[in-house]
């Protein structure tokens, strides 16, 4: 694993059948990827190192594989970024003890604004600040 976050599940999270309303999967997994961030100093830090407005989302998508009820302890695991020349793919894992409960992967980009709106910058700046 790159990274993990851990989540514990409320009832508020969940449905009226007693499992996770989906889009809590999404909302985490979002909080992962910028728990992630924090050790570079955050998403907003590189984004004004590099000029940018966001690393935004342009594509999100899951697979649900177990249930996840009130009580459980979710741990989310960034399980690799592949990295393109504007774009970044991040792949995750969620668990709930020795159990797959989704997967899920986002694309994002540094977006870069210019005189005619926003463009998708060179992730190679975002991967030196990540790697080092």
């Amino acid at each position: 694993m790159i990274h993990t976050y851990h989540v514990p599940i409320t009832f508020g999270d969940c449905d009226p059948a007693g499992i996770v309303f989906y889009p809590n999967s999404f909302r985490w997994i979002d909080a992962s990827f910028h728990d992630y961030l924090r050790q570079f100093g955050g998403h907003g830090a590189i984004c004004a190192k590099l000029g940018g407005t966001g690393l935004g989302l342009v594509d999100s998508g899951a697979q649900f594989r177990y249930p996840m009820r009130d009580g459980d302890m979710l741990m989310i695991g960034i399980t690799a970024l592949d990295w393109g020349r504007k774009t970044l793919t991040v792949s995750y894992e969620a668990h709930i003890g020795d159990k797959l409960a989704f997967t899920g992967k986002e694309v994002r980009c540094l977006f870069i604004p210019t005189k005619d709106g926003l463009i998708a910058g060179d992730m190679e700046q975002v991967r030196a600040i990540v790697e080092g």
